[in-house]
């Protein structure tokens, strides 16, 4: 049996206010083809289906879209929700779903039952692990009532819930017939992974990391939550997100892993890199020079942050950027001279400008993008407000 291992496909999440819905299924529908070129057989996602709890419209019927896509290219679909879904949403209608390849596992009183499918040595057991909040995960196994293989679960943290997790799907997994090989999906924080800027902290109720030992038992581990792509060891890895959602992955290759099932086990992974719909770019440089000079021409079409290094905070900066590079997204200011001697300097830079202009200024330059319409309405009536304070003493 063949696997497709991905994760963290974030659907519906924007990067520095910009809409990634394009890039995302562009990306995503991708994996249909590779499902028919790579004859897999079942397509895995390890968490975070989502961005949000309760996702926009566009972003659900976008993650239908490729769902669909993937099924009609052959693949049976399993899921198991990440700290960023809400699993009530992402597991309504498991049942019905399931008669169509789509196998939702979002429940923690049914982590141990497998979704089991059949190849020609018999068959393999998927067990989906939601993520476990410590606290919440903890009352929801207690409540679970009887069930084969429970062991202490008073114990709290993150490692504690997935062990009791690990112990009741390895109980089942030894009821059941020899050769019968297993999946797991998990969404963790595992000791040796390393993080990126994009993914949300999962530090609630103790330590977040979780040792590997924790999944032994299981032919394969497949991962979610960090970003990169990365081996912790031959039968647990991460597939990493499908698309790059900080410049801490400018220099990442997004990928999949192809995951090879023989009869006894395990029998081989392989990458397969993801095509970037928009590169990346982080660039140093004064805003003169950025504007001017050919040698940046190769960043106009890319996602760009942008550090001046001008000795003067350059007034309306985003905005005269984004005339060349209109997906530059970030923009910090770092003089190479300091901060010190810029700032005794930009009052020349202020003066014979008004209130208004010098608001509007600050509030672009601190976030990156000019104010609307109805902001700037909003910055005049407090000024004026303060003009009329002042004046009443």
């Amino acid at each position: 049996m063949r696997v497709l291992h991905t994760s963290d496909w974030h659907v519906g999440r924007t990067f520095h206010g910009r809409d990634l819905l394009a890039d995302q299924e562009q990306v995503l529908s991708g994996l249909a083809d590779l499902v028919t070129t790579e004859r897999v057989d079942v397509v895995v996602i390890s968490g975070d289906l989502y961005d949000r709890a309760v996702p926009s419209g566009e972003a659900v019927e976008m993650c239908v879209r490729v769902l669909a896509r993937v099924r009609e290219a052959g693949a049976q679909i399993v899921v198991t929700p990440g700290n960023h879904d809400s699993a009530a949403r992402v597991g309504a209608f498991a049942e019905f779903a399931a008669a169509g390849g789509l196998h939702l596992r979002t429940r923690i009183c049914g982590l141990h039952e497998p979704v089991l499918l059949d190849d020609a040595h018999g068959p393999v057991a998927f067990y989906g692990i939601p993520y476990l909040e410590p606290d919440p995960a903890r009352r929801a196994l207690q409540s679970c009532g009887d069930v084969p293989g429970a062991g202490d679960v008073d114990a709290r943290g993150h490692a504690a819930v997935l062990t009791e997790a690990m112990r009741r799907i390895t109980t089942d997994l030894r009821a059941r017939a020899s050769q019968t090989r297993s999946v797991v999906l998990a969404h963790a924080f595992v000791t040796g992974g390393e993080p990126t800027e994009s993914e949300r902290t999962i530090a609630v109720g103790g330590v977040e990391q979780v040792p590997g030992s924790v999944f032994d038992g299981a032919h394969y581990v497949a991962l979610g939550h960090l970003h990169g792509p990365q081996r912790l060891d031959e039968h647990l890895r991460y597939s990493g997100s499908p698309v790059a959602y900080s410049f801490s992955e400018a220099r990442q290759r997004k990928s999949v892993w192809l995951v090879d099932l023989a009869e006894s086990g395990l029998a081989g992974v392989e990458r397969r890199e993801l095509p970037v719909p928009r590169r990346l770019a982080t660039v140093r440089a004064t805003l003169d020079d950025l504007l001017a000079h050919e040698q940046y021409a190769d960043l106009e079409e890319a996602y760009l942050s942008a550090t001046l290094t001008d000795e003067v905070r350059p007034l309306e900066a985003m905005r005269r950027l984004q005339q060349r590079f209109p997906h530059a997204v970030h923009l910090e200011w770092e003089p190479d001279a300091g901060r010190a001697t810029s700032t005794l300097r930009y009052s020349e830079a202020v003066r014979g400008r008004d209130d208004h202009t010098l608001a509007r200024g600050f509030v672009a330059d601190c976030r990156g993008s000019e104010p609307t319409t109805s902001e700037q309405e909003l910055l005049s009536e407090a000024l004026r407000s303060a003009d009329v304070a002042e004046a009443a003493g």
